[in-house]
């Protein structure tokens, strides 16, 4: 199943969840069903946004965007990580109110009847997502395995308040804990996506081993402003400065930077290396440069 045809499944369930527990929330007088509701809706338009992207990102690269839309997943990842964390500061402050002033009566039956199901249809959820590496789809996926173990929180508050007969402030309590584990992780999203937008190093990627990689043979004595960043998810990009030994040709030069560039891509999956090669070091190298090992310029690591 395509990526994009995974994203419309999920919406679906998304959007009919919604429906329910907002409706089933307001009867029961249940915040905790109400903040799965605010947690859904904001998950709706999370992949409402997301399909957008997903086929934004498949244009062409044009003149103005030299790189096309490829970020624009990013883009939405970082609205979709922000819409998160705002609907849960929202439930924190009413569970909180609710807390110090007084819990309404809450229904037990009706919140774990709609809470089980919801739990159910989000591990279904998060059968047809699993498996995608792109930010903004993990995104998505955290959420919905959030969900699936918020329904059945809910679902347990629910018994507890019905057997019970009473430990309302079960309920305000439980949305405050399944709303701070949600928004924490939503703050960790805002850190991979600022470190996208910021062209840091991509997670995962050892720039040691890349520089090691480039390395290899004789042909490369010095690497030098070094950068690696990613355009999104799945497109990474590396530009470095290398000075090749013995002052090949031209054409020697050209078999260089492909045997290189080859390695970059199987090893660490980069597909878009700019390689300038050079018979001497650069008079004025970049003050921004990345690269890892803090050799002695012109020497090769040890």
């Amino acid at each position: 199943m395509s990526r994009e045809r995974r994203l419309i499944v999920v919406f679906g369930l998304n959007a009919a969840l919604l429906a329910g527990l907002i409706a089933v929330g307001l009867v029961a007088h249940s915040l905790g069903v109400l903040s799965a509701a605010g947690d859904y809706l904001a998950d709706a338009l999370a992949i409402a946004l997301s399909l957008f992207t997903v086929r934004l990102a498949h244009r062409k690269a044009t003149a103005r965007r030299s790189y096309g839309y490829e970020r624009s997943t990013i883009l939405a990842a970082l609205v979709n990580a922000a819409l998160v964390v705002a609907v849960m500061t929202v439930v924190v402050v009413v569970a909180i109110e609710r807390l110090v002033h007084g819990v309404p009566q809450v229904r037990g039956g009706p919140v774990i009847a709609i809470s089980a199901v919801a739990a159910g249809v989000m591990f279904v959820g998060v059968f047809v997502l699993r498996g995608d590496d792109d930010l903004n789809v993990r995104t998505i996926l955290l959420d919905t395995t959030a969900d699936a173990a918020t329904g059945i929180c809910v679902a347990i508050t629910g018994l507890v308040i019905l057997l019970a007969g009473g430990l309302y402030w079960l309920d305000p309590a439980v949305a405050l804990v399944v709303a701070l584990i949600i928004g924490y992780r939503a703050t960790g999203l805002l850190r991979e996506v600022a470190d996208v937008l910021l062209e840091s190093t991509p997670k995962g990627l050892d720039v040691h081993q890349v520089e090691s990689a480039i390395y290899e043979g004789d042909a490369v004595s010095e690497v030098h402003d070094l950068h690696i960043w990613s355009l999104s998810s799945d497109v990474l990009l590396l530009s470095a400065h290398l000075v090749l030994a013995g002052h090949p040709t031209l054409e020697e030069a050209q078999v260089v930077v492909e045997q290189i560039k080859e390695r970059l891509s199987r090893r660490f999956d980069i597909g878009h290396a700019t390689l300038e090669t050079e018979c001497e070091v650069c008079a004025d190298p970049d003050p921004h440069s990345g690269t890892a090992s803090g050799q002695v310029r012109g020497l090769r690591p040890s």
